[in-house]
């Protein structure tokens, strides 16, 4: 499932938007920007949807810190500000869509998605493919050469993001947090025990051949 960030300090529309995103999404929600500067710098979300009306720091102050941390996260910003200027400093900074408040939840929903899919992230509705492996996102199963395959839970989930992140490095700890989340009770070494558990269930696939560990970093797969 995809994971969104939502910075968003008004309690009305953040209540409605989370709830609608909760549909097809995994979402973490914010209300100021601290906070979601902190969250954007863990590189962890498929996308952040990022109000500029902020309290602590405004939504171009955390975009432009994030974007000079390398942080490459798509970025929708939802604003009542709708001039000119405002919408060319945020594409300047780094914004790839601009929606300007109010707005249809319909109409959020196609630019998250078309976002998605510009980005990688979002092969289509239904499915990701690498190989001769098929994931259903729908339904989380998966096929190897037309044959099901039990990959369970998090397992899944794993395989879905290291699909999603094909030649990026993706360390340890980033993994941990995408996954189990960073408040989680187990630690960052069980990241080890399920790359051991799907190495196994999907031997000998162009994917595990593929799947490379950095010692002492994380994994990529190429």
């Amino acid at each position: 499932m995809i994971k969104i960030l939502l910075v968003e300090d008004d309690l009305s529309l953040s209540k409605s938007v989370y709830d609608f995103l909760k549909s097809f999404a995994q979402v973490k929600q914010v209300y100021d920007g601290v906070e979601g500067l902190y969250e954007a710098e863990l590189g962890i979300y498929d996308l952040i949807l990022l109000d500029l009306m902020l309290p602590e720091k405004n939504g171009f102050e955390v975009l432009k810190e994030f974007r000079e941390q390398n942080v490459d996260t798509p970025v929708l910003i939802m604003t009542a500000k709708e001039s000119l200027d405002d919408k060319m400093h945020g594409f300047d900074i780094g914004a790839d869509d601009y929606l300007t408040k109010p707005f249809y939840l319909d109409e959020l929903k196609a630019r998250i998605q078309a976002l998605l899919k510009r980005t990688g992230k979002l092969e289509d509705s239904n499915g990701l493919t690498y190989g001769n492996i098929r994931l259903n996102l729908s339904n989380k199963s998966t096929l190897v050469d037309d044959q099901p395959v039990d990959l369970i839970g998090k397992e899944f989930d794993l395989v879905v993001y290291l699909m999603q992140n094909q030649n990026v490095i993706l360390p340890k700890e980033q993994i941990f947090d995408r996954i189990w989340g960073y408040d989680s009770d187990t630690t960052v070494t069980v990241v080890e025990v399920y790359m051991s558990k799907i190495r196994k269930k999907l031997k000998d696939t162009e994917f595990v051949n593929n799947l490379s560990t950095l010692r002492n970093v994380g994994y990529i797969l190429r």
